[in-house]
């Protein structure tokens, strides 16, 4: 159980609607990056909600559900790698950022952004919060929509490129992973514009 002192806040103000807003997948090898904006009732209240990367996969599979059902609103969008290597991971994120926005039945009035950086979406003030995502429980529950999304895809493109271990390491550049694209090159779901070893690999022939 989480000390007291450490529980989200449950919002930035209590004026206007806000959605939390967090992305997953920015530094990874592979796949799409992922984004989730969530706007959650004042009295939404869970202790075990955290930025998605202080918990366990149980957990975050386990708070999924419970978000989605008592969620005002929630969406999750994504943009794939060769939109990341054509416009560049940052303004993917922000694009994936602005997808998941757009897609939220209820308008927020505020955005609270995960980082230092955003590109301002229509006419909606946003707050950027650097580690918001262990701060405000809006941007905690995006955090977590965003990641369990992104995972359960980077599984499905396990099944379909299975050694380079996707279903364990999420894309992102563990030894294992490596190792893989050393060994068979880069496939049609790396990001070509990242230099993803020593000497790059050239294009897996079957991709």
């Amino acid at each position: 159980m989480r000390k007291v002192q450490d529980l989200l806040n449950p919002f930035y103000q209590d004026e206007f609607i806000e959605a939390g807003c967090d992305e997953a997948g920015r530094g990874c090898y592979a796949g799409p990056v992922f984004a989730a904006a969530v706007i959650l009732p004042k009295s939404f209240f869970h202790p075990v909600l955290n930025d998605s990367k202080q918990l366990t996969e149980k957990e975050r599979n386990e708070l999924r559900p419970i978000i989605e059902q008592e969620a005002i609103a929630y969406a999750v969008a994504s943009v794939d790698n060769i939109e990341i290597d054509n416009i560049n991971i940052l303004r993917a994120s922000f694009k994936a950022m602005h997808l998941a926005i757009a897609q939220l039945k209820q308008k927020p009035k505020l955005l609270l952004i995960d980082g230092n950086r955003f590109i301002k979406y229509k006419r909606i003030p946003h707050y950027c919060i650097i580690k918001g995502d262990g701060i405000y429980s809006s941007i905690a529950a995006a955090s977590v929509l965003a990641k369990t999304y992104r995972d359960d895809y980077m599984q499905q493109l396990h099944q379909e490129f299975p050694y380079y271990a996707w279903k364990t390491n999420k894309g992102y550049g563990t030894i294992e992973h490596r190792r893989a694209i050393e060994k068979f090159g880069l496939c049609k779901y790396h990001r070509k514009t990242w230099r993803l070893c020593s000497e790059q690999p050239q294009l897996f022939e079957t991709c």
